[in-house]
């Protein structure tokens, strides 16, 4: 009788104390996460649990709040920095626990790779030399146009301008004066015609 009373009281003492370490604070951990350089918060900073697979994640402000246990391993993770940890200690009195994180910058370095769409020298100059410009037609088209020949019969077949329809007209006129008051002249004799008369010869070469 007396060994089974001491192995009750053994038995009741373990399964008090397991219930005691069973039973844990809960605690609302919030903070805010900063970068390397203590001034610029860091958004979308993951916040995860791994004992119970729970998380979240910083807002704009880099601010978080979540739920934990005393003893919780937190991981804090973001694009471009190193990850960062912190175990939740026990809390007697208050309920929450409020601290500030800083994240470490973590730059990679890549080595340096070189592309070469074409496996020689020689090739890339050909290619380069017989490459056509995404206008080169509109191009070809202009300087066409801008050759010497074609300026010359443009020249050649412009109407006449304003001022020169002008002069024509009051040319008439006078001549036509002339005509009226005496008689007309033989332009086969007016060297003036003669000269008038070669040089649009020579225009018209």
């Amino acid at each position: 009788m007396r060994y089974i009373l001491i192995l009750s009281f053994f038995v009741f003492s373990l399964c008090n104390v397991s219930a005691q370490e069973e039973v844990k604070s809960v605690i609302q951990f919030t903070g805010v996460v900063f970068g390397a350089d203590s001034t610029s918060v860091v958004p979308g900073t993951h916040v995860y649990i791994p004992k119970s697979g729970r998380g979240t994640t910083t807002n704009p402000y880099g601010f978080f709040s979540i739920p934990v246990l005393e003893g919780d391993s937190i991981i804090f993770s973001a694009v471009g920095y190193k990850r960062a940890y912190f175990i939740i200690p026990a809390h007697d009195k208050e309920s929450s626990l409020k601290v500030i994180i800083a994240l470490q910058d973590d730059i990679k370095f890549l080595e340096e790779v070189e592309i070469r769409p074409y496996p020689t020298e020689n090739m890339f100059k050909e290619a380069l030399i017989s490459m056509e410009l995404p206008e080169q037609k509109e191009y070809a088209n202009i300087y066409q146009w801008l050759n010497s020949q074609a300026m010359r019969e443009a020249y050649l077949n412009v109407g006449a301008s304003s001022n020169a329809n002008l002069q024509y007209v009051m040319q008439q006129q006078r001549q036509s004066y002339i005509n009226k008051y005496s008689p007309p002249q033989n332009q086969l004799l007016n060297p003036f015609a003669w000269a008038n008369f070669i040089n649009s010869l020579k225009r018209k070469k």
